[in-house]
């Protein structure tokens, strides 16, 4: 017990020395502000606030004003231990709890590596070493907050050593203590990161099919079976609200995965043994930067270096393989390196999962280089074993010199470099000039007071703008307790459409419509303007709106609004292009139109309570002969036959329901490849797409809304905007 308590304090300390958090001033400001290090804050920020509760919808109400952003279709990889840093923001702040987490990752992941290495019967002060390297490791160290889940490796270790009791062991199932670790795994790996519980899952299915080889339907072979099921049956309970609580049916997806992102982002077998262009050594960052220079397909550079003792560990790992194998050998040792061999033949580029990827479509996990982490656990794990057995008839201090050096020499390895006073002190400016924004917009605008952002950005993954980054606009939301923002809303997804159309607007034109939506207050970031927003806000001076809400930071400007006493909420007045449609790219082929690679949908979002009338004209055409149905919430409202002629088509008055809308284009006949680029299968071309609200309750929202008709985001491969 003495030598796991000192095993957390080492880290602790280790931990608040590399990242200089030795004062509270410093526990108050995160590691990162900017990227996705902003989303996680934000996500403990609103957990924090009552929002993102497990097991129920994921609906965050200071989010996609004047409604509340829906994130149920974009789910958190951990929502347990969010929903538990949520209520401790509540006492310390958001950005302190940050710092917790990530130092609770480094503390567990340790824990869990020398409880492993013991249960293994390896000498303690191996199992130590090795602890505060896996700790350590530049995955945790490099990760960090823009991947805060990723950090919490402490399920691995667990997940291999559970693997070998059931693979191997062959009373593991009768022991109380083993076969609730086994089932404590299981469910740990169910409610934390899918990437790990992708890879245990493989890992275990080859563990059972070896137990049931020597034994057949064993206990250990059924006690594997039922872990599988336990970790699948936790993930499905967590994240079930994703699938029950879906509003837009037919919405694009939020994110888009393709083969292409398991060649950019798969492990590439030569960044194991790549140093940082952060390191210590400027002979070794030599290397990492000569990486950078010549290598084109880079995705999470230098994540899975394994260090000097985590590489040294798999080389004498696969050589001693080759040497059993080589003597021909009966009783070799497969406990370390089959795993490792399945992780690099699954993993590598052009590998098993490339494989799944290309042929069955399986691209949700694409960065397998994320998996060199188990790598490093198996290396490690080998290395500790090894030298558990050779040194033990060595004198006590001769062994704990040996093991202090290793420890030292991988930790001065695997450590980047600090980051730079400057550096730190720049993010905790931000941060302060944030706060002190924060405080002026609660003072003038009042308690739930709306506040609109510009420019508009995609959330999540969207494109940034300029200097504005795609998670910038969280920044005012973590700053504040009360008020409620524009941002936040899923892309793609017909309650947020109005948006696009508002940052087409003439800036006098977006003072009237929202402030008849009831918005407060226009935030305007400068940095994505390439004027600085200077001729936005002289535009905005002379329609009446010259005051200014400001902060330290001058890149952050909020113009008060005047809002309407019974806002009204906005209508957007175009549809909303969901699944099956092409992205619109440069000098597409027959450009002027938006094509579809088979069925396709459209949504629209009606936010009164009763239904609206809307008349829509539609200009068709297709790629060969077909027959299409057009469909409204299910309800058949036409059928036509297209050819190489274009046809106009006006249908029926449509009555648009309270909520989402879906039009269906169902069509039976397969898409026509026009070549052999991306994004040319085509069956359904829509050359002009025009909807008019004929019972509109509200004002008028653009000088001619046809001329919004052209597009409700930009086009892009993720998002394909409209025609």
């Amino acid at each position: 017990m003495v030598r796991v308590v000192v095993l957390s304090l080492l880290t602790t300390a280790i931990w608040c020395w590399h990242y200089d958090r030795l004062t509270w001033a410093r526990w108050s400001v995160p590691l990162n502000y900017t990227g996705d290090s902003l989303e996680i804050l934000a996500r403990i920020k609103a957990a924090s606030e009552g929002d993102l509760i497990p097991f129920r919808t994921h609906l965050v109400h200071r989010l996609g004003a004047p409604f509340n952003a829906n994130w149920n279709e974009y789910p958190g990889s951990d929502d347990l231990a969010n929903y538990g840093l949520g209520w401790l923001a509540r006492v310390i702040g958001v950005s302190a709890t940050s710092n917790v987490a990530l130092l609770l990752a480094h503390v567990t992941a340790a824990l869990s590596f020398y409880l492993c290495a013991r249960l293994l019967r390896h000498r303690w002060e191996w199992a130590f070493v090795g602890a505060l390297l896996f700790s350590f490791s530049f995955f945790n160290l490099t990760r960090s907050l823009p991947h805060l889940w990723l950090t919490f490796t402490y399920t691995i270790p667990l997940a291999l050593l559970t693997c070998w009791l059931i693979a191997a062991g062959r009373r593991t199932a009768m022991r109380p203590g083993w076969r609730w670790l086994c089932y404590g795994t299981a469910v740990a790996l169910g409610a934390s990161n899918p990437y790990n519980l992708f890879l245990y899952l493989q890992l275990l299915a080859w563990s059972i099919l070896a137990q049931w080889l020597r034994s057949r339907w064993s206990a250990n072979v059924r006690l594997g079976l039922a872990c599988g099921v336990v970790a699948v049956l936790v993930f499905a309970a967590i994240h079930a609200y994703t699938w029950i609580n879906v509003i837009d049916e037919g919405g694009a997806p939020l994110l888009v995965r393709n083969y292409a992102g398991t060649e950019i982002y798969g492990l590439k077998p030569i960044e194991l043994f790549v140093p940082s262009s952060q390191h210590h050594s400027k002979w070794l960052s030599g290397i990492g930067y000569r990486y950078l220079r010549w290598s084109d397909w880079r995705g999470e550079t230098f994540s899975p270096y394994l260090g000097f003792v985590g590489a040294a560990g798999l080389l004498w790992l696969l050589a001693a393989l080759v040497r059993s194998l080589l003597a021909q050998r009966r009783r070799w040792r497969p406990a370390y390196s089959l795993p490792a061999i399945w992780i690099l033949i699954f993993s590598t580029v052009g590998g098993v999962n490339s494989i799944l990827a290309f042929y069955f479509g399986l691209n949700l996990f694409r960065a397998s280089n994320r998996y060199s982490v188990f790598l490093l656990a198996l290396a490690l794990l080998f290395v500790v074993a090894q030298l558990s057995l050779r040194t033990r008839a060595w004198r006590p201090p001769v062994r704990l010199g040996l093991a202090g050096l290793i420890a030292a020499v991988g930790l001065w390895d695997q450590l980047p470099v600090r980051n730079s006073p400057e550096a730190s002190q720049l993010i905790a400016e931000r941060v302060s000039a944030d706060r002190r924004l924060g405080e002026e917009l609660e003072k003038h605008l009042g308690p739930g007071a709306m506040v609109f952002q510009l420019p508009v950005l995609d959330f999540p993954e969207g494109r940034p703008q300029l200097r504005v980054n795609e998670y910038d606009h969280f920044r005012p939301y973590l700053a504040t307790r009360t008020l409620q923002f524009s941002y936040g809303e899923s892309k793609g997804r017909a309650r947020g459409t109005w948006k696009y159309g508002c940052a087409r607007m003439a800036p006098a034109t977006l003072v009237r419509a929202l402030e008849g939506y009831g918005f407060a207050a226009l935030y305007i970031n400068r940095q994505g303007y390439p004027d600085n927003a200077e001729q936005l806000l002289a535009e905005l001076a002379a329609a009446g709106r010259a005051e200014v809400i400001g902060g330290p930071d001058q890149n952050q400007v909020v113009v008060r609004l005047h809002p309407v006493e019974r806002p009204q909420p906005p209508l957007a007045h175009v549809f909303t292009f969901g699944r099956g449609w092409n992205p619109r790219l440069p000098g597409d082929f027959n450009s002027e139109a938006h094509w579809t690679n088979g069925s396709a949908s459209l949504s629209y979002y009606n936010p009164f309570p009763r239904p609206l009338q809307a008349a829509v004209r539609l200009v068709l055409g297709s790629i060969g002969e077909r027959t299409v149905r057009i469909l409204l919430n299910g309800r058949e409202l036409t059928r036509v036959r297209l050819g190489a002629e274009l046809k106009e088509i006006d249908l029926p008055t449509m009555e648009l329901k309270s909520g989402v809308n879906r039009i269906d284009l169902i069509t039976p006949e397969p898409a026509i490849r026009v070549n052999e680029q991306r994004w040319r299968l085509r069956a359904i071309g829509v050359h002009r797409l025009q909807l008019r609200i004929v019972s509109e309750p509200m004002v008028e929202l653009a000088d001619d809304p046809d001329d919004m008709l052209a597009s409700n985001a930009p086009a892009t491969p993720n998002n394909p905007g409209s025609s």
